[in-house]
């Protein structure tokens, strides 16, 4: 038996000690390697932001110029993938085939099971690279339209959605995903990156860390809420309804509102302070600022009648719906950004490795409870 009990869902207990990631719930402070999600969001790019989580300091000009060029040259994917996907079902989701398609790519690393420093830097970046075109390519393959090969002149995000839509982004278009990347890409110990930790720590390959973090980003508790902010705006706008009376009915039905709350924080999530933002000014842009307009009328509401914040899931949704981006994508590129948190977790594990392996607080039968003869039992 335990010695003590747990908080429900680990609350408040400290499981791993990390210099990746430093948040203040109570202050609403988010920092990545003790710098400020704002700084970063406003004056940073995703790949600086990526350099910074993975080498624990900024880079100077010259490194932040070679590792752009390492990940622009991990542009590539296995033909064995392309098949893959080719070959999944149109019913399955952008989630359960980048679940599937990362795991498989675990066949083509001649590196796989080297759990060395630079063996998990290097596949890193082959991975980073890769989570953005299997998203972009499945994305062309189930519309029946052509793949859209990388283009290496391209940043990480302005490629990303180039290979989805065969246009050039326009600017707006590129700094508005870039800055949404850099916000995604860490968030401490969350359910996803703890898995990946969990899977590192048993020394099995990072693929398998990637393919478990990703399984657990699916869930509607943790990156699936975006999805279901962006369906619940849909559904208002198809009834032709009120977003806040639409909203009051369902909190009066006990029905459960996307995008509202958070585990850690009291405070507003930093992060949906510059989303909220961004929402905004591509709706104003595009001269479409409907998404934003009942975004903010539903957080008013509830903001001032729960007294609840939205976190980071809830002006995501209609970011990427003005850029015009399906509903059923958001949650991948969500893990399009946060590989890059999750490798700078699973490296720093892997670099003093101890097996986690927590205790129970058993709440069962007292011990020693009878064993009963089964002809004995009721």
């Amino acid at each position: 038996m335990s010695n003590a009990p747990a908080g429900k869902g680990l609350e408040g207990i400290v499981a791993a000690n990390s210099g990746v990631c430093w948040i203040d719930g109570d202050a609403g402070v988010l920092s990545y390697r003790g710098i400020d999600i704002h700084e970063l969001a406003e004056l940073s790019t995703f790949e600086e932001t990526t350099y910074l989580l993975w080498n624990g300091l900024l880079p100077n000009r010259l490194q932040l110029r070679d590792f752009t060029a390492k990940l622009t040259a991990a542009r590539n994917i296995d033909q064995g993938i392309i098949d893959l996907l080719r070959a999944i079902p149109r019913t399955a989701t952008p989630m359960e085939v980048l679940r599937t398609a990362v795991s498989a790519l675990s066949f083509y690393d001649a590196d796989e099971k080297d759990n060395a420093h630079e063996a998990n830097v290097r596949k890193s970046f082959n991975l980073t690279a890769q989570f953005a075109m299997i998203v972009a390519i499945y994305d062309r393959i189930r519309k029946g339209l052509e793949i859209v090969p990388p283009d290496r002149n391209l940043s990480h995000a302005a490629n990303f959605l180039w290979m989805m839509s065969g246009e050039k982004p326009s600017e707006t278009a590129v700094k508005t995903m870039d800055m949404c990347l850099v916000l995604h890409a860490e968030h401490e110990l969350n359910a996803s990156t703890f898995a990946a930790r969990v899977i590192a720590a048993t020394l099995a390959d990072i693929h398998s860390a990637m393919t478990g973090a990703i399984g657990a980003l699916k869930g509607p508790l943790h990156g699936g809420a975006n999805e279901g902010v962006m369906r619940l705006l849909h559904t208002i706008d198809k009834a032709g309804a009120d977003p806040v009376e639409y909203v009051r009915n369902m909190m009066a039905a006990k029905q459960k509102i996307s995008g509202f709350g958070h585990r850690v924080y009291k405070t507003e999530d930093p992060r949906a302070t510059h989303l909220r933002a961004m929402s905004e000014k591509l709706g104003r842009d595009s001269g479409n600022p409907k998404w934003y307009n009942m975004s903010r009328a539903i957080e008013l509401f509830i903001n001032e009648d729960k007294k609840l914040n939205a976190n980071v899931d809830f002006y995501s949704a209609s970011t990427y719906a003005t850029l015009g981006i399906d509903i059923d994508l958001y949650t991948p590129i969500f893990a399009v950004s946060r590989i890059t948190g999750w490798a700078a977790h699973v490296i720093e594990q892997l670099d003093d490795n101890r097996l986690i392996r927590p205790r129970a607080n058993y709440i069962g039968p007292v011990y020693p409870a009878p064993y009963i003869p089964i002809d004995e039992r009721p």
